[in-house]
């Protein structure tokens, strides 16, 4: 497995996956233990469901702590002096016009480990991502969706 792949981060992506792993280590084990315990309680483990669901959200907890270690342990931070508001890249916020829609739309180009859609933060690797790296404010952008080519206009670069 590339375990040692870097991950992209911005400083905030990177802030809250210590804040999760410190959650999960601090919080989360105690109360998983505890139902554990409560369960075990209970004698039969044999047929105890809650037993059974306890143990299940352990494995589930130790796997996501697990995964945000390496996670931070494999992290490029992109910090705000290794960013460049002349071209889009890591980090930057992009303002677009979609010029089918006819509406602009932001997105915050962040690493694949960070992206969330829904909440206008894009993937380098994804084929908007990949298509914006590079460009400067002005430039028309032509990016390959399964219905065809979509076009945008880059308006700023923050």
């Amino acid at each position: 497995m590339a375990d040692d792949k870097k991950i992209v981060l911005t400083i905030e992506g990177y802030k809250k996956a210590q804040e999760e792993l410190e959650h999960l280590k601090v919080v989360r084990r105690k109360e998983v233990t505890q139902k554990i315990k409560e369960a075990r309680s209970q004698g039969d483990l044999s047929e105890n469901a809650e037993y059974d669901a306890a143990k299940e959200e352990q494995a589930e907890i130790e796997a996501r702590i697990a995964q945000l270690d390496n996670m931070l342990r494999n992290a490029e931070v992109i910090t705000v002096d290794k960013m460049n508001s002349d071209h889009v890249s890591l980090g930057n916020k992009v303002i677009l016009f979609d010029e089918e829609f006819q509406e602009e739309v932001t997105y915050t180009i962040v690493g694949s480990a960070e992206a969330d859609p829904a909440k206008g933060k894009i993937s380098n690797e994804s084929p908007l991502g990949i298509a914006l790296i590079g460009h400067i404010t002005g430039d028309i952008v032509d990016v390959d969706a399964p219905d065809g080519v979509i076009k945008y206009k880059v308006l700023n670069i923050e």
